[in-house]
């Protein structure tokens, strides 16, 4: 028995002793190659002095007991490097000459368990070897602000592990990498100040545990992939790069967002509604054009807004609130017009608010004239093409950007480039001057035909005597006038090409739209339409001078045209109507604000044939003139929309079942409702900016017609409620009502619109002679249309 135990003792002692032999050599093998490496490193960059001191010790496990300094800091786990942080200082001290990259990388596989490596402003130059593949147990990498050159290497996507990714301020080249969405569980992708180009990778949708990305000051470019999925990430920057044109669809949950210094144009209107954790917008320094929105400022979480050196437009109101977080807000250099609001004053010395070069009513900080952001505000407020369905309920908003002043429209302008082409044609085979009139080409067949269709047509030929002849430019008097199509003349861009502002050489200012033929046509193909533009010739619209086109040299198509249309300074009726006290319409002069709109509706339904229906009228697309003379700047129509590659497919609306006529009347009620919006806001006097208010205000008109005078002039603009007669605002309240039927069979015709408004101008105006004749002055009437 005693031997016994005495053996299973032994046994006990020899294993033992066995596992210690087989673990410890190892684990003395391990430790021994990580010092072998942290001395090697120190060679190799001659640098940090923490690791030259470490070499004189003869206990090679006294790395993990390093202090750790600001040039090195070790981490260690059971006697294994798991993090190694090295700082240099700008490069400095340089590196060795004979320093090797590849050499040196090769020499960090030594650490097998690191998992957390930085080697920040050490002056690491050339690509970055693939040996870094083989660091298995990576998690963060950080190799910032060093010279590491060349394109992202691929290996790193062996890292199946890695969650961080820092590669800031080098000088890595091509594409931001494809393979990036393999990596399973990457939180944090930072690539900025490198010179990457091209555009994002699709696959970058994909990477789902994305918190951080970060992309600024690259070369990058194209629209940005849509990042919707991206449920977890929450800071996005794309600061000075050249993305653009289009607003990014982004994840509800960013809490930082940053596009500043791109090119940027559209759609953030629509962007930030469900944004409720952002803290941080910078959309600064972008092409951005449209309505600034209110609601950007009551963002739940917003503390920091940037939208300056961007073209936005609309008023501002003293009453407007603001979330009381917000601690910096910059509204500089756009087109904003108004008061500031009063909640971004308050608490000054703890909020910073920016919002010079404007055209607010705000002398603390320098702002322009109000008719600058009147005049730059039609320039960069392009109409978007028409919409697949004319929508009756204005949607979520009524805010419609207004048109380039002296632009139709961008459905016009589309339909209406095409009809330049067969006049070209012509002179390039007979040589014969471009600047010939296109009257010249019309057939005077179709001339006695228009004339004998188009009801108004003598009076419009009146109405539109003042203007210069339609005629062909060359292309070389359009370069002249905009100074080789420069920056600086740039009004704006919408889906179909540039808007340039241009001076002709008698000094007459014009916008001119260039157009991209996306499949080119023979001119000959363009002559029906050519005749339609020629006839667009009214007062109360902004009219077409003429049309300058290219043809490719290899066969002759159509590749760019140009449409050059008068060009209206003096603002928009909004502007007019809700504006500044001391800027806004009397009474008179809003009744014949609204003849001029409806006497151009009427010319567009009437006036050419086929007539132009359905044209999304909004009141920020009626100009104003030096004459304050109104003119429809945004028309539809349903022509050739050859430059989006889809000739002869016309733009449809919704048609009641029945005949043609029907289908035409229903279209003409769409512009009747389109009236009654804005006869609405020139009685109310503030502008209408979202769907449910037309319901509700039409439905107040509604009741105060059945309520006496003093009712009535209670919900009346403020500014003439006094002026006003009680016949000529009964009347102008009963065919608003009218015109926002909710069926289109109710609604009124255009001339009936035009009799209402003119007796109530009528009324008016025998109110004031009256008036007159009692104060014995004599009379005089400023209310011709």
């Amino acid at each position: 028995m005693v031997l016994m135990a005495k053996l299973v003792c032994h046994s006990h002692l020899l294993l033992l002793i066995i596992v210690f032999l087989s673990v410890h050599p190892s684990s003395q093998r391990q430790q021994h190659t990580q010092s072998q490496t942290l001395l090697k490193i120190q060679q190799l960059l001659n640098y940090p002095s923490a690791l030259t001191s470490f070499s004189h010790r003869s206990n090679t496990t006294d790395f993990c007991k390093i202090e750790p300094t600001p040039s090195l800091t070790l981490s260690c786990y059971e006697g294994n490097i798991t993090q190694l942080h090295i700082i240099g200082n700008n490069g400095f001290p340089p590196l060795p000459r004979d320093f090797s990259a590849d050499y040196f990388f090769a020499t960090l596989v030594g650490l097998r368990s690191l998992k957390v490596l930085s080697l920040v402003s050490l002056g690491l130059w050339g690509p970055m070897p693939a040996s870094i593949g083989h660091l298995s147990s990576l998690e963060i990498l950080n190799v910032s602000t060093n010279y590491l050159s060349g394109t992202v290497p691929l290996q790193l996507s062996y890292l199946r592990n890695l969650q961080t990714l820092i590669l800031d301020h080098n000088k890595f080249t091509g594409q931001v990498p494809a393979w990036l969405s393999s990596l399973p569980v990457l939180a944090v992708l930072s690539l900025k100040n490198n010179m990457l180009n091209g555009s994002l990778p699709y696959s970058l949708a994909s990477l789902q545990t994305l918190r951080v990305l970060c992309l600024s000051s690259n070369f990058l470019s194209g629209d940005v992939p849509d990042l919707r999925n991206l449920t977890n990430l929450q800071v996005f920057d794309l600061e000075d790069n050249y993305f653009g044109p289009h607003f990014p669809s982004m994840p509800s949950k960013l809490v930082t967002l940053v596009l500043r210094k791109n090119k940027f144009r559209s759609g953030i209107q629509t962007a930030l509604g469900s944004c409720y954790q952002l803290q941080k917008l910078d959309i600064s320094l972008n092409g951005f054009v449209g309505p600034f929105l209110s609601s950007w400022l009551l963002l739940p979480s917003i503390k920091y807004l940037d939208i300056a050196g961007n073209k936005l437009t609309g008023f501002l109101f003293k009453n407007m609130t603001c979330n009381s977080e917000l601690a910096f807000v910059n509204l500089s250099s756009n087109l904003l017009s108004g008061d500031m609001p009063a909640c971004l004053k308050k608490d000054s010395k703890s909020r910073v608010v920016l919002y010079s070069g404007n055209c607010l009513a705000d002398e603390d900080q320098k702002q322009h004239p109000s008719y600058l952001c009147h005049n730059e505000a039609l320039a960069v407020q392009i109409p978007p093409p028409s919409e697949e369905k004319h929508r009756r309920t204005y949607g979520k908003q009524v805010v419609a950007s207004s048109a380039v002043g002296g632009i139709v429209g961008a459905i016009a302008v589309v339909g209406l480039a095409f009809m330049a082409a067969k006049k070209f044609y012509s002179e390039q085979n007979t040589k014969t001057p471009q600047t010939r009139l296109i009257a010249d080409r019309v057939s005077a067949v179709n001339t006695a035909k228009l004339l004998s269709d188009a009801k108004y047509i003598s009076d419009t030929m009146k109405l539109g005597a003042s203007l210069p002849a339609y005629r062909t430019f060359a292309l070389e008097e359009l370069q002249e006038a905009t100074h080789n199509f420069d920056d600086s003349t740039l009004l704006g861009e919408g889906s179909h090409g540039q808007i340039y502002r241009g001076k002709l050489p008698d000094g007459t200012f014009v916008a001119i739209r260039g157009l991209k033929m996306r499949k080119r046509q023979s001119p000959q193909v363009y002559t029906h339409l050519l005749e339609q533009i020629s006839k667009l010739r009214h007062s109360h619209l902004v009219s077409a001078l003429g049309h300058c086109l290219e043809c490719h040299p290899d066969d002759s198509g159509v590749s760019r045209i140009f449409l050059i249309f008068e060009f209206v300074p003096n603002g928009t009726l909004r502007g007019c109507i809700s504006g500044p006290p001391g800027q806004k319409l009397t009474w008179p002069q809003r009744i014949i604000a609204a003849i001029g709109v409806a006497k151009g509706i009427q010319f567009l339904h009437t006036g050419i044939v086929p007539g132009v229906k359905s044209n999304n009228l909004r009141i920020k697309n009626v100009l104003l003139d030096h004459d304050l003379h109104v003119k429809i700047s945004s028309y539809n129509l349903p022509l050739l929309a050859e430059s989006r590659g889809t000739m002869g497919t016309t733009v449809s609306y919704p048609a009641p079942k029945g005949s043609i006529q029907a289908r035409a009347s229903h279209e003409c009620k769409n512009d009747v409702y389109d009236i009654g919006v804005i006869l609405l806001e020139i009685i109310l006097g503030r502008p209408i900016m979202f769907q449910n208010e037309v319901g509700v205000l039409k439905d107040l008109l509604q009741v105060s017609l059945t309520t006496d005078d003093t009712g009535r002039r209670s919900i009346v603009d403020p500014a003439v409620h006094k002026e006003c007669s009680n016949e000529s605002l009964k009347t102008m309240m009963e065919i608003c009502v009218r015109c926002l039927s909710k069926e289109p069979t109710d609604r009124p015709s255009v001339d009936d619109i035009l009799w209402n408004l003119q007796f109530a101008a009528q009324v008016q105006d025998s109110v004031r002679e009256d008036y007159l004749s009692h104060q014995g002055s004599p009379v005089s009437s400023s209310h011709q249309v």
